[in-house]
């Protein structure tokens, strides 16, 4: 019991994936992570029973390094969220260690992301319907990392933009997840702060004692349009860092697939075309392409009608000339699946036929369909 705390209300959203499994006041698993509340009023009838998760634990980053298990994703998702909320109070607080710590949390994400790509890229798009700001941080890094990767930046550079990913929108933190839940038009003084998060985040960093140029180069710069359209400087063309462009379009497509209280989010397939159209003058051309190149036609995570009308969950990008792979779990008639079925998709058969998207996710054990044990 000690071990345990409780979860507070509103921690929780209806629809969407549990981020980590739920115990009971007993200290019994009552909900695995992956787990999705149907309805509010199954959501009241947990909260009754006493809902309860791990107790966060301080592990030092090299503890976390040095274990040389098979990174696991889904596992380790509540561990990363934990780890960047640490490192971001520890920027904020002007701490000794936050440069070790973003150094040591750049390094455990391209680890996960490397050891396990596709499993990485699911987590984006299994929790994206209303992600907190650490979740859509965590979302910029990973998506940051691959897509400098395809764009054939060199390691460093990838890190530097994997580390920026994580504190450009630091001074953001505070009024995020207000701003997302808001119907409401924003204001002047809302909008300033938008506009000066760069800065102030870059200050922020300064003020812990991390200095480095090109770090916050591409911090300033990720609202720069090719146009001279953007913020805060109006740069335009190659007066923009690659890294910056990159960053900012892997923002702009983590709001698309995020629904919002003023907004749904679209499908994977509408997002697609949307970035597609951005070659057109208003990013480098290669860019785009790259972020495409990760994500494929449809990218892991994604719910998906087959031809045999089962609906799966892409766990695999295609392979050659097979895949993408997709593992099946519900029936032609809607039945769920005792088990899980894995399809290749490149057969006839079980060629994918329509993105899914419904208002509530159906349950699943990620590690289960992801091959971890």
């Amino acid at each position: 019991m000690s071990n345990l705390v409780r979860i507070a209300p509103g921690a929780l959203v209806v629809g969407k994936p549990l981020p980590w499994t739920v115990y009971d006041v007993e200290g019994n698993v009552l909900l695995r992570q992956g787990y999705v509340i149907q309805n509010d009023m199954q959501l009241e009838q947990l909260f009754d029973r006493g809902l309860f998760h791990p107790r966060k634990i301080e592990r030092g980053q090299e503890e976390i390094l040095e274990d040389n298990r098979q990174r696991n994703p889904f596992a380790d998702y509540p561990v990363l969220l934990q780890t960047l909320e640490t490192t971001l109070n520890a920027i904020t607080s002007g701490e000794e260690s936050a440069l070790k710590r973003l150094m040591g949390l750049t390094r455990l994400i391209e680890r996960i992301c490397d050891e396990a790509p596709d499993a990485s890229l699911a987590l984006v798009h299994l929790y994206s319907i209303e992600p907190t700001i650490h979740e859509q941080i965590l979302f910029y890094g990973i998506l940051s990392h691959f897509t400098a990767q395809s764009f054939g930046l060199d390691r460093n550079r990838t890190s530097l933009l994997t580390s920026a990913a994580l504190v450009a929108n630091l001074a953001l933190v505070p009024v995020a997840d207000q701003l997302n839940a808001s119907r409401k038009i924003l204001s002047d003084d809302q909008r300033a702060v938008i506009r000066k998060h760069p800065q102030r985040s870059i200050s922020a960093l300064r003020a812990a004692g991390i200095d480095n140029q090109a770090l916050f180069d591409v911090i300033a710069q990720h609202h720069e349009q090719a146009d001279g359209s953007g913020y805060p400087k109006g740069l335009s063309g190659t007066e923009i860092r690659p890294e910056a462009e990159i960053l900012a379009l892997v923002e702009r497509y983590v709001a698309m697939i995020t629904k919002r209280a003023y907004r749904e989010r679209m499908n994977i397939t509408d997002a697609r075309k949307l970035v597609a159209s951005l070659t057109d003058g208003q990013l480098r051309p290669a860019i785009p392409r790259a972020l495409l190149a990760v994500l494929t036609e449809h990218p892991p995570g994604t719910l998906v009608r087959l031809a045999n009308n089962e609906v799966g969950v892409v766990t695999q990008r295609p392979d050659r000339h097979l895949g993408p792979f997709v593992n099946a779990i519900l029936g032609p008639r809607g039945n769920r699946y005792s088990g899980t079925f894995e399809r290749d998709c490149s057969l006839l058969e079980f060629n994918i036929r329509a993105v899914e998207q419904p208002e509530v996710m159906p349950s699943m054990d990620f590690s289960l369909l992801w091959g971890f044990h």
